[in-house]
């Protein structure tokens, strides 16, 4: 029987993948449980990493004429009532605060006094409140397009939770647009995903599928939504982003109200788009391993780490003077607009220094002692394929960006293979519950595009038998005729199916 090898992350990813995960996120510092049940408390290495990708999704938003603002936490319960459709789909994970004070009781216990006039809901999104503002900023077809996005906390009361994945408060930016026409809404729409895309792909190094959510997977009130849909390592589906044209359902409830140029007065067309933490617990489960997190570079909270050799009983000053100098050369070279950045850990603390460094997923870790001076040379580790290597010192500092690109290609092309090798066409509802319910390997399912006649009832009926879900009707799927996965009725067009988080 084969040695079973040791790794870093107990369970592994086979043993038991939902405790891997969670397992990698404490391992790597990233984040830990609150006191409060279902939030999160972010470590300065995982809130970094968010820095960073807000540093570069609002630079990509303002690109396109959005500009930041800030709303209220709090909601009126009468704004939400505006828009049926959309408090009834966030009624069960809404948060009310119905008292503003608390008083010492009989026993000394502090309890809630002082009730509220209105309950407040705690946001769990904002387009009924930035309604209210936008309908006071418009009165003449002049004054639109509005443009606006906020970085914020939102609240959802999930039953079941994952550091990331799926908390009850969680970090996001959420976008809000009003428009003259219904043509530039729509536009708007597809704009933001497109961003979304290139910035999963390109920054995250995760492939995505991008596609129309069906009529019962809509954002609530929304007129359209629009998603992108990513595999995780165990073949489930993660929904990385979604932006919806929402007509004029929310115009109307906010009374977003204008002049037209033809002296008429109408009602203008809004969208709403966001993303958010849980993109990072995306990039986790598409890119670590059992040894613990792969960060791509271009997100990173740093690329480099020098772990200088030190001698408990010795003079030290020329390593860390080289390791200092080291770090300056690496930290002149420009790697997509932002400098790269070196960590210098000379902690005595043997090799559990340099799985600290594995666990955490940085891009390339760099050991550096007086023989490594003496030869002009370094002795790197990359994260991405665990090669080990001495290379001229010169060299590696030469061509330090192209190795940090070379793993952010990597990490993409490998989580594309696993995607197309997980991917099926099935055409045979036989084959198709065969393989969610019987295949080995796929307990947790796979990518498969099959036909849908477009009814509700065959699509409830397969997420009631095999809990799988239309993911998308992707914008890439061509025309062809075929018959239903459920029911055998004709069909123009395949859609993606999988299990979801």
């Amino acid at each position: 029987m084969a040695k079973k090898t040791k790794t870093a992350i107990t369970p592994t990813r086979e043993e038991d993948y939902s405790q891997w995960y969670q397992e990698v996120v404490k391992a790597s510092d990233m984040a830990e449980n609150s006191p409060v049940r279902g939030c999160m408390v972010i470590k300065p290495w995982g809130f970094a990493l968010w820095e960073n990708i807000m540093h570069e999704m609002d630079a990509m938003f303002k690109e396109t004429g959005v500009r930041n603002a800030y709303f209220p936490l709090f909601i009126p319960l009468s704004y939400l009532e505006k828009e049926a459709e959309h408090v009834d789909g966030f009624a069960k994970e809404c948060a009310v605060v119905t008292h503003h004070k608390l008083e010492k009781g009989k026993d000394g216990k502090l309890v809630p006094a002082g009730k509220l006039t209105e309950p407040l809901i705690v946001r769990p999104t904002s387009e009924t409140i930035i309604g209210e503002s936008m309908s006071k900023w418009t009165s003449s077809y002049r004054d639109l397009p509005i443009l606006l996005n906020q970085w914020a906390n939102v609240v959802r009361w999930e039953m079941r939770t994952r550091m990331f994945l799926r908390t009850s408060e969680f970090l996001w930016q959420e976008g809000h647009t009003a428009h003259a026409t219904k043509e530039e809404a729509v536009e708007r729409t597809h704009q933001m995903l497109n961003i979304y895309t290139r910035f999963v792909e390109d920054q995250l190094a995760m492939p995505v599928i991008c596609g129309q959510k069906t009529e019962s997977e809509r954002f609530p009130g929304a007129d359209d939504t629009t998603c992108i849909e990513a595999m995780m390592q165990d073949k489930r589906a993660l929904q990385a982003g979604t932006s919806h044209f929402l007509g004029q359902n929310f115009a109307k409830g906010s009374d977003i109200k204008f002049q037209n140029e033809e002296g008429q007065e109408a009602y203008a067309w809004t969208t709403s788009w966001g993303t958010s933490t849980r993109m990072i617990g995306g990039m986790i489960m598409v890119h670590s391993d059992d040894d613990g997190m792969i960060m791509p570079p271009r997100v990173a909270p740093a690329h480099v780490v020098i772990l200088p050799i030190i001698k408990k009983d010795g003079d030290n000053s020329r390593v860390i003077e080289s390791a200092n100098a080291l770090k300056q050369a690496l930290g002149s070279k420009d790697f997509h607009g932002r400098k790269v950045d070196v960590e210098i850990d000379a902690r005595d603390i043997g090799g559990a220094r340099g799985w600290d460094w594995v666990k955490k997923g940085i891009p390339l870790r760099i050991e550096l002692g007086p023989r490594d001076i003496d030869n002009n040379s370094v002795f790197m580790a990359r994260r991405d394929t665990n090669e080990k290597k001495p290379m001229d010192r010169d060299e590696f500092i030469n061509t330090i960006t192209d190795i940090l690109d070379n793993i952010q290609d990597t990490l993409f092309q490998r989580a594309l293979q696993f995607r197309k090798d997980h991917t099926f066409s099935i055409d045979s509802k036989e084959a198709f519950y065969a393989l969610y319910k019987k295949a080995k390997g796929y307990e947790n399912g796979a990518f498969v595009m099959s036909h849908w006649c477009g009814s509700g009832e065959c699509e409830e009926k397969i997420k009631k038998d095999l809990s799988v879900t239309i993911r998308c009707i992707p914008f890439d799927s061509p025309e062809e005729e075929g018959v239903c996965i459920c029911c055998g009725q004709k069909s123009s067009k395949r859609v993606l199916f999988a299990k979801a988080y």
